[in-house]
């Protein structure tokens, strides 16, 4: 090998481990190996859960609550809990990958092994690449609006019995791809332009909500907003309890997905305690005011319009004015991108990457995604709710597994102590080589309560289908990610514990920085 050559195949560790090691290229390039600066502050990882949350998707979740037959105080409650959930948790996946500076799927190279870590990336990023085509298909609807609202002449365009393809339209089409390529823009240009994107995004929707609040507030009078906004049943108090746990794991599921790989934008703040901040901030205090938003400017369209209209694409829609459609749609384009570029391009990019990390780049890793998504024709299934209860419902079933896996993994078994160094190199004396690359607890813990969760979304529906019973117990996958979550997190302990293969015992081969997670 060339002196070149020797170069180029070498990844030097950040100074933050106190030496420069060579890092197996087989395990790492530029943007798998740990940060050497840490720059994120707590208004970042703000504006980051204000991207994540202000989509068009997170609004209609949210506004869905009320077809439950719950009072508004209910939905509230619901709202609030879900979130605080999420909070901890995210707070819990994000300290080993703030303290080391790694990724998701690095990170996960301490649990399951250098090799076996490709097991919850690939995962995780299969899930991220099918949202990201329906949050682009979203958003691009959102866009078509804006686009009939100035070039009304556009229409036949939009019908796709006269003109379309592979069953979305052509003024879809193009709507489509004008955002695909902003967003891949957008990625192209590295974290820190997409940093400047959400610091942007989040606050600007506040901006327009509240807009269109004051407005609606205005035309239908302070007298006339209810706050009761259930369209279904109204239930008893006693029948509302269930129902609201529902819509509790409704809330956490939904967040399931960035809350796993949350350790990919943890990594880079500065330190613990401002990504915890950021969370706070970003979670439970930005989701009541962005609930309290949702609940009012939702009232105020009953008199208004003379219906209750949750989705604020539609809402902008009514106003039969040039510059709000203009503006709100404009806005709650940029908002859905945000999600996208946060929760759906950036997880891929590194779980893609870090499958072959000398041959596929972050860039690539992004990409790969990019063009899975069109690939998917999201359009054509979105609406259809068991090909969704079929793919995403089966996939989404395996989130809760790894998540306690891995939490399983760092806090209990490992206690908090991660061999940065050793999570990049493949020698078998290596502490994370384990059996030849793969922690065969982490595995089968894997396979056990992924088989579980996933039995939980599909045997209720496949038995109701089937007319095998008439019980509906579809209402049980609802509860897969906390059903997976526990069961991954008692499982891996549990082999952990009969057939230990993570070691805490000092290592002659031991070098470099011992991360024990008592830095903050």
């Amino acid at each position: 090998m060339t002196e070149s050559a020797t170069a180029a195949a070498r990844v030097e560790a950040p100074v933050r481990t106190g030496q420069l090691p060579d890092y197996d290229p087989q395990l790492s390039n530029e943007d798998l190996v740990p940060l050497k600066n840490q720059r994120w502050s707590s208004y970042n990882l703000f504006a980051f859960w204000m991207s994540d949350v202000h989509s068009i998707g997170g609004y209609v979740t949210a506004g869905s609550l009320f077809a439950l037959g719950l009072a508004s105080w209910q939905v509230l409650v619901a709202l609030l809990v879900g979130i605080v959930i999420v909070n901890v948790f995210c707070n819990l996946v994000a300290k080993p990958s703030q303290l080391t500076g790694v990724p998701y799927p690095v990170i996960n190279r301490a649990v399951f092994g250098v090799k076996g870590a490709n097991i919850p990336a690939i995962i995780r990023g299969l899930i991220a690449v099918a949202w990201y085509g329906v949050q682009t298909f979203l958003a691009s609807e959102a866009l078509a609006i804006v686009f009939l609202k100035f070039f009304p002449d556009m229409a036949p365009l939009y019908d796709v019995e006269q003109s379309g393809f592979l069953g979305l339209s052509t003024l879809g089409w193009i709507c489509y791809g004008i955002l695909w390529m902003a967003q891949a823009a957008l990625f192209w240009n590295g974290m820190e332009s997409i940093r400047k994107f959400i610091d942007f995004a989040g606050p600007a929707v506040y901006v327009v909500m509240l807009i269109l609040a004051i407005y609606l507030v205005s035309k239908a009078g302070i007298g006339n907003i209810s706050l009761n906004l259930s369209s279904g049943e109204p239930l008893d108090f006693a029948a509302s309890i269930p129902v609201m746990i529902s819509a509790i794991a409704l809330v956490v599921s939904y967040f399931s997905g960035p809350m796993l790989n949350f350790g990919d934008f943890a990594r880079y703040g500065k330190s613990y305690k401002a990504v915890k901040t950021g969370n706070l901030l970003g979670l439970p205090v930005n989701f009541l005011f962005f609930s309290l938003l949702t609940v009012i400017t939702a009232s105020a369209t009953i008199p208004v319009f003379g219906r209750l209209i949750t989705d604020p694409v539609k809402t902008v829609q009514e106003i039969d004015t040039v510059f709000a459609v203009l503006l709100g749609g404009l806005t709650f384009v940029i908002a859905t991108v945000g999600i996208n570029i946060v929760a759906n391009f950036i997880s891929p990019a590194f779980d893609f990457s870090n499958v072959s990390p000398q041959k596929i780049s972050w860039r690539a890793g992004g990409m790969i995604a990019a063009v899975g998504s069109v690939i998917l024709t999201p359009w054509n299934w979105y609406s259809n709710n068991d090909a969704i209860h079929y793919t995403l419902g089966v996939l989404g079933a395996l989130i809760g597994p790894l998540f306690g896996i891995l939490i399983a993994g760092y806090y209990v078994v490992s206690r908090q102590k991660v061999w940065v160094d050793d999570m990049y190199t493949m020698k078998t004396t290596g502490r994370y080589w384990f059996r030849n690359g793969y922690n065969p607890n982490a595995v089968k813990a894997v396979a056990i309560s992924g088989a579980l969760s996933i039995a939980s979304v599909l045997i209720p529906k496949i038995l109701l289908d089937a007319g095998a019973t008439s019980v509906n117990a579809t209402w049980i996958g609802n509860y897969s990610w906390f059903l997976g979550c526990a069961l991954g997190y008692v499982a891996f302990r549990a082999m952990e514990r009969k057939s230990p293969m993570i070691s805490l015992e000092p290592s002659g081969e031991d070098t470099g920085t011992v991360s024990d997670g008592t830095r903050v």
